[in-house]
C-alpha cells in the first residue's frame, strides 16, 4: 500500500489533516516524528497574501500570510493550502507559494503540493463563497482548480465534503470535475457542510468518488484509533487517510495505525511521556511564536494532552484557566501524582 503524489511517496499514505490554529509548524513535526508521512499547512487566504505584496504598510514586509505559508528544511513533505473564490487569486497565489518569491517569504525550502480548501464549513468562510461554499458552485470549483493547475508544476490537491447538506451530497460531481480540471488527488471529508463535524461519517461516499476517478483519493473524518484507520482503507478503497482531531493530544495514533498496518505491536506512550511531550511541544511553540502567543496557543495542546489521565476533566479547566507555564507544569505533576 503506497501514495504518489507527484514527486512525494507515501508509503502508508498517512497524513495530518490541516487544522486553522492548531497545525502550526512545532505539532506538524512532532507528528512527523510520531508516524504521519504527510503535513498540510494551516489555510492561507489566497486574497490576502496577493494584496499584501501591494500593500505600502511596513507591517506586511513580514506578513501573516506568509508565515502560515513558510516551509522550512524538516518540515517536508508539506503541503500549502490556499483558500478563496475567486480563480485569478487563486492562481497568483499558487504561483508565489511555489517559487517563493514573495513579499514576507522567509522559507528555506519548498511545498510538496499545493492544497485548495473547498470543506471549511466556518461560517465567516462559507459567507464569502469560499471552503465548502464551493461545493454549491462545481463549476466555479472546477475553474478555480484549473487556474492553479495551469499556473504551476507543483501538484494540485482538493479537500472537499460529501456535499453542502443531505439533500446535496455532490462530492461524486465534485471529485469527476477536479479531475478534468487536472488536479493530482483529492481528500474527501466524509460529512456534508451542515453536519460540521458531528459524530459520523458517510464512507459510502469516499467509496463512491474512488469509483468515480482515477486520480488518488484520500479519505478523512472520525480516525481515531487503528481500528479506525483500517477500516476506512478496507471500506472505502482509498488510497491514504487524512487524520484531523484524532490526531489532537496523541500524536501517536500515526505510530499506532502504521504498528497495525505492519503487523507489529504498538506500545502506548506512559503518563509521563505524554506529558514530557506536551511541555516539550508547549516550550516550542512559545520559543516560535512568543511569550504570550504560544502560551494562549498552547493551552489547549496542553488539555488535549491531558485527556485518558484520570482527573483530566478537572485538569482541562484548571490548564485553560493558568497564567504561566509553571501552572501548566503543576497541573500535569498533579496529575502523574493521581495516576
Amino acid at each position: 500500500m503506497s501514495l504518489k503524489i507527484g514527486n512525494t511517496e507515501l508509503r502508508h499514505g498517512l497524513m495530518l489533516a490541516p487544522m486553522a490554529g492548531v497545525t502550526d509548524r512545532t505539532f506538524r513535526r512532532i507528528c512527523l516524528a510520531k508516524g504521519a508521512e504527510y503535513t498540510v499547512s494551516e489555510m492561507v487566504s489566497a486574497k490576502a497574501l496577493c494584496y499584501e505584496q501591494k500593500a505600502k504598510k511596513k507591517e506586511y514586509e513580514t506578513s501573516a500570510s506568509a508565515a502560515l505559508a513558510s516551509v522550512f528544511k524538516g518540515d517536508e513533505p508539506l503541503a500549502i493550502q490556499i483558500f478563496g473564490s475567486e480563480p485569478e487569486f487563486m492562481a497568483e497565489a499558487a504561483a508565489m507559494l511555489e517559487s517563493g518569491e514573495y513579499r514576507g517569504c522567509i522559507s528555506d525550502a519548498g511545498p510538496a503540493a499545493i492544497d485548495i480548501n473547498m470543506g471549511c464549513p466556518v461560517k465567516k468562510i462559507v459567507s464569502n463563497g469560499e471552503g465548502s461554499a464551493l461545493m454549491k458552485t462545481p463549476a466555479l470549483a472546477a475553474d478555480i482548480a484549473r487556474a492553479v493547475v495551469n499556473r504551476v508544476k507543483l501538484p494540485v490537491t482538493v479537500k472537499i465534503r460529501a456535499g453542502w447538506d443531505a439533500k446535496n451530497k455532490n462530492a461524486v460531481e465534485m471529485a469527476k470535475m477536479l479531475e478534468d480540471a487536472g488536479v493530482s488527488a483529492i481528500c474527501v471529508h466524509a460529512r456534508t457542510r451542515d453536519q460540521f463535524y458531528s459524530p459520523g461519517i458517510d464512507m459510502e461516499i469516499i467509496a463512491a468518488v474512488k469509483s468515480a476517478v482515477s486520480i488518488a483519493v484520500i479519505g478523512n473524518g472520525d480516525i481515531y484509533s487503528a481500528a479506525d484507520a483500517k477500516r476506512m482503507f478496507e471500506q472505502t478503497g482509498c488510497d491514504g487517510i487524512m487524520i484531523g482531531r484524532g490526531a489532537t493530544g496523541n500524536p501517536w495514533l500515526f505510530d499506532e495505525i502504521v504498528c497495525a498496518l505492519e503487523g507489529r505491536e504498538f506500545i502506548a506512550p506512559t503518563g509521563e511521556e505524554r506529558v514530557e511531550l506536551a511541555l516539550k511541544q508547549l516550550d516550542t511553540m512559545i520559543a516560535a511564536r512568543g511569550e504570550r502567543a504560544g502560551f494562549v496557543e498552547g493551552k489547549k495542546h496542553m488539555a488535549w494532552y491531558s485527556a485518558g489521565l484520570r482527573g483530566s476533566a478537572a485538569a482541562r479547566n484548571d490548564i485553560m484557566q493558568a497564567n504561566t507555564c509553571d501552572e501548566i507544569r503543576a497541573i500535569f505533576e498533579a496529575l502523574l501524582e493521581a495516576q
